[in-house]
């Protein structure tokens, strides 16, 4: 299509000029008057589009309606009065935009136009001939308009005008009602001198006709309104010399939205059942625009709201579609991964995730809609993220399902949790540093005392039975006893600093832990080595011990076993702690069970950077299982700042959650 585009150089024209150009039309801009006569008589248009609408634009269109009477009027009047958007259709406009923002209205609102208005449909064009056939196809077009998306201003003035028209009358006119004032306002209409619409008001009361129209159970017809005797004419169809007319009301909730009213100044028209009907019909069509357009206002409004919050909020909000791609992402989630939202928007939400969870995504989306086995969806976890950087991070992850229709979107709010992992590690940190202290204290001091009091009892034990004195085997037996508690001292100060400095403390403090599992508990434990697993950090290698230490002792105390199994196996990308039992298992369901520590073995995986894999059912014993990456083992500080939420731990969490039924006896010093 050739379309002239009129106005000064704005956004506003800027807007509709691309917007025409991508619909694929020729589009011809000018912004001087004697410009568009110029390309009006060069380019013959099939459509004018005029903005803003201002006196000089009106002065062109009335001018080329008069000339070219089939010719395609658009008037662009954004954030005009009701009485310009009358004067625009008294000019001879054939459609008026004046809400501009929202480019998809705009897109479908020129949609309409080429469609229905251009090219209108042939039953229309027949219809242009008895006055009930024309009747008829202006109700369908007001119909069609509104569900167009015509703003509410501009389809009551069209409806103003084309009403008048049908009925062959000068005057129609659209009163919204105030309640709260007990008053009319003349909204839209058509024939009325000066500019009465948009600043006219009117009482409400029921001694005027549109105050009675509003409490009548249907139509009123006044066909002498100077022998009226229900109501009163106002002054503003006195004025105008109106003898008759016919009003019905404009329904809506939770109240009326006003009356519809139609005027003629011959005192011999007399209206039809034909002719009520009619304006019936018009004003019915107008209450669904109303109300359409009220819900259109509060959507609009809990938009705002939502969007408020959204922007506000200090998460992460990110929607996805159900092919995984990222349809919003909030201004906490640019903070959070370091992307704009135009970076990101329609790309897979697996750039977001760090390998191997990037490359296993795809196939868990697939799982899901072939399964509807859920992992994530509806279950707070926590996971790694990655940054724009390549960077990874821990956070915090819930998920939600929302179906719109025959579509179906995931919502995910994500929570940056480094800086808490961070605090956690060094409270632990701080923990594990005591336990050293009171470890050494018990070495050094306890331990040596005990020590020196086994020598001192030694020796009287030796001087007595020299003497041949009969408490020589009491004190022997008491210098006995002294040793075991020396002993017994010591093997806790181990338990409580298991884990040497060197490189190989870790396979050192697991086969004393092994040995000390022989030796207290009576129940037979082997250790084995695969390879050899360097720890470095004397603090990595601590949590890894602690685990074990609580599978040993949940194995012993409350898994009845007969049998324990501790391996170190170290290969070239991670290293694994694995403990099993024959014991008598237990329940996956029975997840916090007293004295059961699976919570905090969790928590110790997932701070040095690794997963822990509980599997167990009652009557086939229990596996325990700690993996690690070889990236973590250098530093534990960067594993639990980069590391410490694995999303592997957030897959297997469903198996570890279980054992907490078991895994939290005391430790095993």
């Amino acid at each position: 299509m050739t379309v002239l585009l009129y106005g000064d150089e704005t956004p506003t024209r800027s807007t509709i000029a691309d917007l025409l150009i991508d619909r694929g039309h020729a589009v011809t801009v000018v912004t001087a008057a004697d410009e568009a006569w110029s390309a009006y008589r060069g380019a013959d248009p099939q459509m004018i589009v005029l903005t803003p609408g201002d006196a000089e634009s009106l002065t062109f269109g009335r001018a080329v309606s008069e000339a070219c009477p089939g010719q395609l009027l658009v008037f662009v009047c954004a954030g005009r009065s009701p009485r310009h958007i009358h004067d625009v259709f008294e000019a001879g406009a054939d459609d008026c935009i004046i809400s501009t923002e929202n480019r998809y209205r705009l897109d479908r609102r020129f949609t309409f136009i080429e469609q229905y208005i251009a090219a209108p449909p042939p039953r229309l064009q027949r219809a242009r001939g008895e006055p009930s056939a024309r009747q008829q196809a202006v109700v369908a077009e007001i119909g069609r308009r509104a569900l167009a998306g015509t703003e509410r201003e501009v389809l009551m003035a069209y409806a103003a005008r084309k009403v008048a028209g049908g009925l062959g009358v000068d005057y129609c006119k659209v009163l919204k009602h105030r309640p709260d004032r007990g008053q009319f306002l003349l909204k839209a209409g058509t024939g009325w001198k000066g500019d009465l619409i948009g600043s006219t008001c009117l009482g409400d009361g029921p001694d005027v006709q549109a105050g009675f129209t509003l409490r009548s159970d249907g139509p009123v017809v006044a066909d002498a309104l100077d022998r009226e005797d229900r109501f009163e004419p106002p002054a503003l169809l006195t004025e105008h010399g109106i003898r008759a007319g016919m009003s019905v009301v404009i329904p809506s909730t939770p109240v009326s939205y006003g009356v519809l009213g139609a005027h003629t100044t011959d005192p011999d028209r007399v209206f039809e059942e034909d002719d009520v009907y009619f304006l019936q019909s018009v004003a019915n069509v107008l209450a669904g625009a109303v109300e359409r357009s009220r819900t259109e206002q509060a959507l609009r409004e809990s938009e705002a709201k939502a969007r408020a919050v959204v922007e506000t909020t200090v998460d992460g909000i990110i929607t996805i579609d159900d092919r995984a791609r990222i349809r919003s992402f909030n201004r906490a989630a640019e903070e959070i991964f370091g992307y704009d939202e135009e970076e990101v928007l329609g790309e897979n939400i697996k750039m977001l995730m760090p390998p191997p969870y990037h490359d296993e995504h795809d196939g868990y989306m697939q799982s899901y809609h072939e399964t509807g086995r859920r992992r994530i969806i509806g279950i707070g976890r926590e996971v790694m993220g990655r940054r724009k950087d390549g960077s990874t991070f821990p956070m915090d992850l819930a998920v939600s399902e929302v179906q719109l229709g025959d579509r179906q979107l995931f919502t995910g709010i994500v929570r940056d949790i480094s800086e808490r992992r961070k605090l956690e590690k060094e409270i632990l940190n701080i923990s594990e540093q005591e336990r050293r202290r009171i470890g050494q204290d018990l070495h050094d001091g306890l331990g040596q005392m005990l020590t020196g009091i086994g020598l001192l009892g030694q020796n009287v034990a030796r001087q007595l039975d020299s003497e041949d004195h009969a408490l020589a085997g009491d004190v022997a037996e008491i210098t006995d006893l002294i040793k075991e508690a020396d002993q017994y001292a010591r093997d806790l100060a181990h338990g409580l600093t298991p884990v040497d400095v060197d490189a190989n403390g870790l396979s050192q403090a697991l086969q004393r832990l092994s040995d000390n599992a022989v030796r207290l508990f009576d129940v037979p434990c082997t250790f084995e080595e695969v390879g050899t697993a360097l720890v470095h950090d004397s603090t990595t290698a601590t949590h890894l011990y602690r685990i074990a230490q609580e599978a040993v002792s949940n194995a012993v105390r409350h898994g009845d076993a007969t049998q324990i199994t501790i391996i170190l196996a170290s290969g070239p990308d991670q290293i694994r702690v694995r403990i099993q039992d024959d014991g008598v298992g237990f329940d996956p369901k029975a997840v916090d069970g007293p004295g059961m520590g699976i919570h905090i073995m969790n928590y110790r995986a997932r701070i040095v950077g690794g997963n822990l894999e509980i599997n167990t059912d009652p009557g086939d014993g229990t596996t325990v299982t700690c993996t690690l990456p070889t990236a973590a083992l250098g530093s534990a500080g960067d594993a639990a700042g980069d590391a410490a939420d694995d999303a592997a731990g957030d897959a297997h969490a469903a198996n570890a959650d279980p054992a907490a039924g078991r895994a939290a006896g005391e430790t095993a010093a």
